[in-house]
């Protein structure tokens, strides 16, 4: 049976930016199979479309972004701007872990631009711990508890930055140069977000910024594009860096 990367970010198209290059490299070159969840379905994320609409078309956008490279998407139907660590949140993340049985998690840092990514990161962090525990949520049905706490990795935080525009330089790099094509061309697929961010973020340049940073982080091990990342490693995590060894 393959070995399992999964993603859980808050919107989509996150994974897109921040992480893909990664998971398309242990796709093809390992064999791994993809899962990106996102916290929400971006039902925030138009100057057009009602949330409900919205959110219709973005759910469709992942999954045709995941298909690309034979991943699964998951939508845990949180709601943008109202992601909270909370009981609720918890479980489902923790039921998502022991449904899909990941050995690498990776999701936001956890100190970004927006609460949405920074409550993220919390509860995957907390869902990590907790599901390997037999006794956690025993009583919900869900999927046995997974073998051991997984491998965790937080993306870099959107431009490099935290909430005070202070510098978050990432632990490693991992090259994606010869994946980035495929990553552009699923952040491709989610169309509907050029004017959102043109609109809200006054971004214009939806693909462009995204090997803009890719190459920025290139830069710091000599390659033409690449994705930082920072690993958890306190007590109990695993503190072997597999991303590294793997994709080095």
């Amino acid at each position: 049976m393959a070995d399992i990367i999964l993603s859980v970010l808050a919107h989509p198209d996150d994974a897109e930016f921040l992480c893909a290059g990664t998971m398309i490299r242990l796709v093809r070159e390992h064999g791994w199979e993809a899962h990106i969840a996102t916290m929400t379905p971006g039902d925030c994320g138009s100057v057009e479309h009602k949330p409900e609409e919205i959110s219709r078309i973005r759910r469709e956008e992942a999954r045709r972004a995941a298909s690309i490279i034979g991943a699964t998407y998951h939508c845990l139907e949180e709601r943008d701007l109202r992601v909270f660590h909370n009981e609720r949140t918890l479980e489902k993340v923790t039921r998502l872990l022991r449904e899909v049985r990941p050995r690498i998690v990776i999701t936001h840092s956890p100190s970004d631009y927006m609460l949405d990514h920074e409550a993220t990161s919390t509860i995957t962090r907390g869902a990590t711990f907790g599901a390997p525990a037999p006794n956690f949520l025993c009583d919900k049905g869900y999927p046995p508890a997974i073998d051991a706490i997984p491998h965790l990795y937080y993306c870099d935080p959107l431009e490099g930055k935290d909430l005070f525009g202070r510098e978050i330089p990432p632990g490693f790099c991992i090259d994606i140069s010869s994946v980035i094509e495929t990553k552009a061309e699923m952040l491709a697929a989610h169309a509907s977000q050029r004017e959102w961010l043109l609109k809200h973020h006054g971004v214009d340049h939806y693909i462009s910024a995204m090997r803009e940073w890719g190459a920025e982080r290139g830069k710091l091990i000599g390659k033409d594009f690449a994705e930082g990342f920072r690993q958890h490693l306190g007590h109990s995590y695993p503190q072997n860096n597999l991303l590294a060894e793997l994709l080095r």
